[in-house]
């Protein structure tokens, strides 16, 4: 039987807790008679019998009034005792009011009122704590979750403690903390623990979870903390990010699992607020590929930024659906006022570019449409041109033909030194951009390059992630297969600042920190997911790791600059780098033979173009000739690069 007051319906419940507040108001009462007179029954307290249905009569009403009976008992805090100091205060002056009415010689001992007052007080709150622990405890007995330490005792830890203790699927046992002032305190009932006695905290409260309430923390200090979890075997949750709670995009008890992010343990570099507005602010902006995870994210970004205009435009119409009503529903105050037009529209098509880019005199345009997925452009490599070089060519014209005053394309680490095509196209569709930059005077045009972004689509964290989920295997390529990572919101905050402070012609490069090797990933997720490996060191471990080999296309590592000719620009984050170009007369004529090959369907003749056309590219067949030919060489001086290992 679960608990019997909880599941009668509410207005029983009200009469109930009504009921027992009369009675403590009574026991109150006479209390205060037998306190001060020494004697149960004294005869004062025959005389004056009349008080007793007086005190009922006006409590209930004034407690009533104050909303003493709107909440549970359970939910007990700050303000059911100040609510109780209230109402008890103010139901003795009514009391005292009508009997100086009624009688203009005290009939009672002033004392009695004092004690009457201090006592109530007492028993009402003594009957909200009593009552509220012992459904907790029914609760707890009933609906017991997961045991969990959360660390970090400050506010926000506090929050998430009273938010979870009306919560069926985790239980709070102790708080662990690494300020030594806070060591052996209580909060919110619970023990603060130091951060060295973790595991000690873990064994006596059996714990199977630990949950982050850190959200104000650098990157760095979480990392630091989630690195000294990582060898326990617990479960290691967070709540949301600070960003996130005040944007209301989240609330404090919505608790996630710990974000790849947060093991990244690189701060965030703080924005240029100018640089973010610069070619954005009350202007009309285009986003191709706004359904995708890069152009979404513009999209969000840019609208914070208010532009004039926001053009949303996406060969997908369910991509495109999903983009728009979630901008719309993101219009509010100053933002409240942009303009959003969906434009269903594929960037392949010249006419249909030149048409949207002319009719809503567009600004600044950036070019996030692309095929992406390596595998999936190699076995496609057609299409995978076709989108990814002649889309480029096409938007990139049209937005020089309409005078538009910046282009931006969103380019990959894949360009550099490509070994598939979806990395080759994106590197001739940068070509494209250096050449048209040399005759364009109206249009300036610039590629920012960056790797990796964390869950995007296709990343291998939400892969992870749910193969961790179904009980594995995780499976990896390789076990010294390396990526570059960054967050999309961080990714895409440094793009914006990198086309506003370009120069047309411009590669820009994003500083991505140290890269991961993916193995390393895969093992951190199983560990902060509460599981072991499943391994020859470890035959009863949890979850396997399976390595699957390259696929058609991969690379074991990914590089950001084609050559060593880099400078800094005036963010720290962002390198400008300088790398040879095609003319742009040159440029035409690959690209009218490329688009020939592409509409004969003649796929050994465009990866034949792109081979002469893009500098470093080699398909991944003629690597291994390569590698061949290299290792039979008698010349010392002749190496095999790490690439190809």
């Amino acid at each position: 039987m679960l608990e019997p007051i909880t599941t009668l319906p509410r207005i029983v419940r009200r009469f109930a807790f009504l009921g027992i507040d009369v009675i403590g108001v009574l026991l109150a009462l006479w209390l205060a008679y037998f306190v001060r007179f020494e004697n149960p029954w004294p005869a004062f307290l025959v005389w004056n019998a009349w008080m007793f249905p007086l005190a009922a009569a006006i409590s209930v009403p004034v407690f009533v009034g104050l909303g003493f009976y709107r909440s549970f008992v359970r939910f007990i805090h700050g303000g059911t005792f100040y609510g109780i100091l209230r109402g008890v205060t103010l139901s003795v002056l009514l009391m005292l009011a009508i009997v100086m009415l009624v009688s203009p010689v005290p009939p009672v001992p002033r004392s009695i009122w004092f004690l009457y007052w201090l006592l109530a007080i007492l028993i009402l709150s003594a009957i909200r704590l009593v009552g509220g622990s012992y459904l907790k405890n029914r609760r707890q007995r009933y609906f017991a979750g997961a045991r969990v330490l959360i660390y970090g005792a400050g506010d926000a830890g506090i929050q998430l403690a009273m938010a979870l203790q009306h919560s069926r699927e985790f239980h709070p046992v102790a708080f662990v903390d690494d300020n030594p002032e806070l060591r052996g305190a209580e909060m919110f009932g619970l023990k603060v623990y130091a951060g060295a006695d973790l595991q000690r905290a873990l064994r006596r409260h059996r714990a199977e979870t630990v949950l982050l309430a850190m959200p104000s923390a650098a990157r760095s200090v979480r990392k630091r903390v989630i690195e000294s979890l990582e060898t326990l075997p617990v479960h290691v949750m967070a709540m949301p990010g600070l960003t996130e709670i005040v944007n209301g995009e989240r609330k404090v008890n919505e608790i996630r699992e710990v974000q790849v992010e947060d093991v990244l343990g690189r701060d965030p570099v703080p924005p240029d607020k100018e640089l973010l507005s610069a070619c954005i602010r009350d202007n009309t902006v285009l986003v191709t590929g706004a359904g995708g995870s890069i152009g979404g994210e513009l999209c969000r970004q840019i609208l914070r930024q208010r532009p004039r205009r926001l053009i949303l435009l996406d060969h997908s119409e369910y991509a495109l659906y999903s983009i728009d009503q979630d901008i719309r529903a993101r219009r509010t105050g100053a933002d409240g006022g942009v303009e959003v037009v969906p434009i269903l529209a594929s960037v392949q098509d010249g006419a249909r570019m030149r048409s949207v880019i002319g009719a809503y005199r567009v600004d600044t345009v950036y070019h996030a449409a692309a095929y992406k997925h390596v595998p999936v452009v190699e076995h496609n490599p057609i299409e995978g041109i076709r989108n990814n070089v002649l889309g480029t060519w096409e938007v990139a014209r049209a937005a020089a033909e309409k005078g538009v005053g910046t282009f931006v394309l969103v380019s990959t680490d894949k360009a550099v030194r490509p070994t598939n095509v979806m990395g080759a196209s994106k590197r001739m569709a940068e070509l494209i951009l250096q050449g048209i930059a040399q005759t364009s005077t109206s249009t300036r045009f610039a590629m920012v390059r960056f790797g990796n972004v964390l869950a995007s689509s296709g990343s291998v964290v939400p892969l992870f992630r749910k193969q961790i989920r179904l009980g594995g295997p995780i499976t990896v390529t390789h076990p010294e297969v390396t990526r570059y990572f960054m967050t999309i919101p961080e990714a895409v905050q440094l793009v914006i600042q990198a086309g506003a402070l370009a120069d047309t012609g411009d590669v820009l490069v994003l500083n991505m920190g140290q890269p991961i090797k993916i193995l390393d990933l895969a093992r951190r997720m199983i560990h902060l997911s509460g599981f072991t490996i499943l391994d020859e060191e470890d035959p009863e471990g949890d979850i396997e790791i399976v390595y699957t080999g390259l696929r058609p296309g991969e690379k074991l590592f990914e590089e950001l600059l084609i050559g060593s000719d880099s400078s800094s620009t005036k963010h720290p984050m962002i390198l400008r780098a300088r790398e040879e170009f095609l003319v742009w007369s040159e440029i035409q004529k690959i690209v009218a033979t490329l688009a020939a090959a592409v509409d004969r369907m003649d796929c050994d003749a465009a990866r034949g173009i792109l081979k002469q056309a893009v500098p470093g590219y080699r398909p991944e067949n003629e690597i291994e000739d390569w590698v061949w030919q290299q290792s039979q060489s008698t010349d010392p001086s002749v190496l095999v690069p790490e690439r190809v290992h």
